[in-house]
């Protein structure tokens, strides 16, 4: 009876399998040309919509749960996993009220009024007492939830969403709180680990092929306007290859100002924001030189257009880099260098102060400014938490990379401006485009 069935077995896996690898030239293909379908932008909306259900779902849920507690300071409190406390820091006063603290503290009662029920001032009397190592309690525990959760640390973690989007990684046990959004993110596992995953995996696997066998062959071209055509082409075609891998649906703003020449200045939120130019313009980069996978991006990128890499740890390297990109920009037949000031990757809520170094050159800036929606995949890289297998293993089970692009027209340093004026000037106006203040 088994043997009998291996027939229709194969034959059952032949037809679930060949579709899957005719589809995935098809997505190539339409990468290689630039053209769209619409098909991703359509999942997306999709995506919205399923999101926006969830959402309502867990509301209508919350509606039916008991109130958080209130203790007796008025602070709400409530309780994690551990069962620990904690401060609800959007009523919290770091300066108690000492009526407050000295009731708790030592059941001392404050006389509440006489006969028209007015309250009455506690006199000095009542309130004196002995020091007790409780009373500062309250100060020592604000204080410390001050220093671990200040603004500059958040911006190193990754973005809190608003709403739940049906991934394990961002949830609060909401998937058992109704069958129906059981279902869906039951459906929606299975998608992306079943579907999602290993075609993203093939698609990256061609792209990255096809782009060490397009590089290796431009470098063999001489250097001139053949070779800086060739290029342009074969450079967004490769990224556009690689952006499929990721589901990415990008929207370019203001493409006038797209940068000719000179230096690029963007907002730093991972690895992912070079692909996302890349995709719509040719640049030169600068950066760190790297080791395992971006190491082959690197050294295949080398080989087709001029590009600086440097050790953070050597010292006349990096003294170094300030000459090689003046010289870079004085070509005129250079394409942009794209930089990031930021110098570490930021969770594109803000923008972090940007680095004097690459705004001293007396050279045109042409600002970009990058906003990720965090609801479909969180772009932000931890590299203290996550090598780069690993983000790279994220972002192709999340469900989508939705981001829009902003081209800022050119800014110069004016006249008695120092360079760091003008760094703070074009990483306002970056932050301002792109809503990170």
């Amino acid at each position: 009876m088994v043997i009998n069935l291996l027939p229709f077995l194969r034959l059952l896996g032949l037809f679930s399998v060949a579709p899957f690898f005719l589809f995935i030239p098809a997505i190539v293909f339409l990468a290689i040309i630039n053209r769209s379908l619409g098909v991703r932008r359509a999942y997306v909306k999709l995506l919205v919509k399923i999101f926006e259900f969830g959402r309502k779902t867990i509301e209508a849920e919350n509606k039916w749960h008991v109130p958080e507690p209130v203790s007796k300071d008025g602070t709400k409190s409530k309780s994690d996993s551990n069962g620990t406390t904690v401060i609800s820091r959007e009523d919290l006063i770091l300066v108690p009220d000492p009526e407050q603290n000295y009731v708790g503290n030592n059941n001392l009662e404050v006389p509440t009024g006489g006969k028209n029920g007015l309250p009455r001032r506690p006199s000095f009397e009542t309130l004196k007492r002995e020091f007790q190592l409780a009373d500062c309690f309250d100060l020592v525990k604000a204080g410390c939830e001050a220093i671990i959760e200040d603004q500059v640390t958040s911006r190193f973690e990754a973005e809190e969403l608003k709403s739940w989007n049906l991934l394990t990684r961002t949830n609060r046990q909401y998937e058992f709180i109704s069958w129906r959004l059981s279902f869906i993110w039951v459906a929606g596992f299975f998608i992306r680990y079943t579907f999602l995953l290993p075609m993203r995996v093939l698609i990256c696997f061609y792209g990255v092929l096809w782009l060490t066998v397009c590089t290796a062959i431009v470098g063999y071209v001489p250097n001139g306007w053949l070779k800086r055509w060739v290029n342009r082409k074969v450079s967004m075609m490769c990224f556009n290859v690689l952006s499929s891998a990721l589901s990415a649906v990008i929207t370019y703003h203001n493409p006038e100002n797209r940068p000719k020449k000179g230096i690029c200045v963007a907002n730093h939120t991972s690895p992912i924001d070079v692909l996302v130019l890349m995709c719509d313009n040719t640049y030169s980069l600068i950066g760190q030189r790297h080791g395992g996978f971006l190491g082959v991006l690197q050294r295949a990128l080398a080989r087709a257009s001029p590009h600086i890499w440097f050790e953070r740890g050597e010292v006349k390297d990096r003294a170094t880099v300030a000459d090689r990109l003046k010289a870079h920009v004085e070509v005129e037949d250079n394409p942009p260098i794209l930089i990031f000031p930021e110098g570490t990757c930021i969770n594109n809520t803000s923008v972090m102060q940007f680095k004097k170094g690459s705004f001293e050159t007396g050279s045109v800036i042409y600002p970009v400014a990058i906003k990720y929606d965090p609801k479909f995949g969180d772009a932000f890289w931890n590299s203290s938490r996550y090598s780069m297998m690993q983000y790279i293993y994220l972002m192709m089970t999340s469900w989508a990379i939705v981001c829009d692009v902003w081209y800022l027209p050119p800014m110069y340093q004016k006249e008695n401006e120092s360079s760091i004026d003008f760094a703070n000037r074009v990483k306002s106006a970056i932050a301002q485009q792109g809503g990170l203040v």
